[in-house]
């Protein structure tokens, strides 16, 4: 995929902060100009602080804590909200700011997807923003403006990561087999999260566990908690901290580590923050979408699928599945093939897939891939021979790796990681070749 070129650059000048936009993707095509809201926002400051959070984020680098250079939301209009996403410079952070329909006055919400510039310089301005603002918003290239700015700067935009392309449909397919653990209400939330050390303090980890009083962090599981690595990943949400209604934990079922998502409510917006299961993992490496591209039909599936998006906030899948006569299993594997391009996202909240648009690339699922790729060259070189009842045998040069059920093999990977980064190339080969045997 091309980076995608900004129309202009931010700037900030006597009375107005603008932020420049990438052209837009909608449902009627590319827009050089995009505008997809212009009106008020009913709670300024937790627009303002919301999104300072995602440039806080994407400025930090968790793992060995180092700061580093910002890179820029990517914003979704879906015609109920507004929904602006980014990764943290290790990867290993996910944040997505929801803001909704009831936080915006005078204007109606357009379709799209674009990236937003954020630069240090409208940090400052977005930082100065109060409770009593008048903010008006127009996200396009007329930009957002906020009254009584104290300085004047233009900021120079840059492209988005390709990166993130990757680190979104893991995203979306890791966020979809997670569960709500529990929530709590405003009280327990602030309390948990004015313990959680700063991003530059010692890492700390635990299990997440809902108690009398809120919310603890306790060394051992107990029913209902979520394990999370370096909780310090949550630390940029406490700018938000005097307006958190609530907060809901999600994490996998049962009683193993994995990934987690924090969701923080607010008026009329949420903040949702999406943790590997340890620091040092980046998302765009947890290879959780192989197993629905090793499908021999999954790309054409896709292509059909994606004549149906229009941006919608919940994708139907029952709708999908009658307009392009293809099965609920097939859907789910043609919208994960979407999102290893970036087009489909989770919501956990509504426990729904959401659609976003950037630019296809039909080589990317290999690119992106080796593992796949490795997979298909073992199944179409004959390597992959049945041995028996739910077992096979995967030549690799002169070793041989035995595959068990489909899902177990005596490979260094799946001894390593089991199935908890995706599944190793001889697991994929004989998925391959079960479905399409040679």
């Amino acid at each position: 995929m091309s980076p995608r070129s900004f129309t202009g650059a931010s700037t900030l000048d006597d009375d107005a902060l603008a932020l420049a936009l990438a052209p837009a993707l909608t449902p009627g095509g590319i827009v050089p100009s995009p505008n997809f809201f212009r009106g008020f926002a009913t709670r300024p400051q937790i627009l303002a602080r919301g999104l300072l959070v995602l440039a806080d984020i994407t400025a930090t680098r968790y793992f060995r804590y180092t700061p580093t250079a910002m890179r820029d939301p990517v914003l979704t209009a879906h015609g109920d909200r507004l929904r602006a996403e980014c990764f943290s410079a290790c990867n290993g952070v996910h944040a997505r700011l929801d803001l909704l329909a009831d936080g915006f006055d005078g204007g109606d919400i357009g379709y799209g997807t674009t990236n937003v510039d954020i630069g240090p310089t409208m940090r400052t301005a977005l930082a100065a923003v109060h409770r009593h603002a008048l903010l008006h918003l127009s996200v396009g290239v007329d930009g957002m403006t906020v009254s009584d700015p104290d300085a004047s700067h233009t900021q120079r935009p840059v492209a988005m990561p390709h990166r993130w392309i990757r680190a979104l449909g893991n995203v979306a397919e890791m966020h979809r087999d997670l569960h709500r653990a529990f929530t709590v209400d405003a009280v327990a939330a602030r309390r948990f999260l004015a313990t959680v050390p700063a991003a530059t303090g010692v890492g700390r980890s635990g299990w997440l566990t809902p108690s009398a009083s809120g919310v603890r962090v306790a060394t051992r599981p107990t029913r209902d908690a979520v394990h999370v690595d370096g909780l310090h990943r949550l630390a940029a949400a406490k700018r938000l901290l005097p307006h958190i209604a609530g907060m809901t934990v999600y994490g996998p079922a049962g009683a193993e580590p994995g990934p987690a998502v924090v969701e923080f409510s607010l008026p009329s917006a949420r903040l949702v923050l999406g943790l590997t299961e340890q620091t040092w993992r980046g998302h765009s490496g947890e290879g959780a979408l192989l197993h629905a591209l090793a499908s021999a039909t999954v790309r054409d599936d896709a292509d059909a699928l994606s004549t149906e998006l229009a941006f919608e906030p919940a994708v139907d899948i029952d709708r999908l599945a009658r307009d392009t006569h293809l099965g609920i299993a097939a859907v789910h594997d043609a919208l994960a093939a979407l999102a290893s391009s970036g087009r489909i996202g989770w919501d956990l909240h509504d426990s729904r897939y959401f659609h976003r648009e950037l630019p296809d690339d039909p080589d990317r699922v290999g690119t992106d891939n080796p593992r796949l790729v490795a997979a298909r060259a073992l199944a179409d070189d004959g390597a992959v021979t049945e041995t028996g009842p739910n077992t096979w045998t995967v030549s690799t040069g002169t070793t041989e790796y035995r595959v068990t059920g489909g899902n177990r093999c005596t490979c260094t990977w799946y001894l390593r990681h089991a199935d908890r980064r995706g599944p190793c190339r001889h697991l994929l080969a004989v998925r391959i070749h079960r479905k399409d045997p040679a």
